[in-house]
């Protein structure tokens, strides 16, 4: 079993993480969505640098290799990085009222079925309720989903559909009540 710890992410780990996040979208994307699918969804996918300057991104580690990485945010935007098309809004959250925003989760592919994805959510959420959210909401791909049921999150609404340049990705909006 590969043992892994854990830091918070700095500005120049930003290479580094992107590719990650390329890997990732590219391989374990496959059995959820078509060739086009997987090409659009690197433009609502990536990293927000936002999480990364406000010390609320993690990074697992395997040694000195990236096994994955994932954030919370106590902004108002759901999804979308740098390059996406998505619109991001920087509006702070009132933690009484509104969920914490689980943000830009990845695993490498060399590294799943480890239990990186539930270290990096589990962090996440032990961040957010140290913010004073009670409750955790995301915008999830199809590949993340079945984790995220696993970790006690549900759909809160019908899956949604992006159209990226005519190319339609699935997402699914989904929350938990973490406190």
């Amino acid at each position: 079993m590969t043992e892994f710890s854990h830091r918070i992410a700095r500005i120049e780990d930003l290479d580094a993480l992107r590719e990650v996040m390329r890997r990732s979208i590219e391989t374990l994307q496959d059995d959820f969505l078509d060739p086009e699918q997987v090409a659009a969804s690197h433009k609502v996918m990536g990293l927000d640098a936002q999480l990364v300057a406000d010390g609320t991104y993690f990074i697992v580690e395997a040694g000195k290799r990236i096994a994955g990485c994932g954030g919370w945010s106590w902004r108002s935007t759901l999804y979308g990085g740098d390059e996406s098309v998505v619109e991001r809004e920087p509006r702070a959250l009132d933690a009484a009222t509104e969920p914490a925003r689980i943000r830009a989760m990845y695993t490498d592919p060399d590294f799943t079925r480890q239990g990186v994805g539930r270290l990096v959510l589990r962090l996440c959420e032990d961040a957010a309720v140290g913010a004073g959210f009670r409750s955790a909401t995301m915008m999830a791909t199809m590949a993340g989903v079945p984790l995220y049921r696993a970790c006690g999150y549900v759909e809160a609404d019908i899956p949604i559909t992006a159209n990226i340049d005519g190319v339609e990705v699935p997402l699914v909006r989904m929350e938990k009540r973490l406190a």
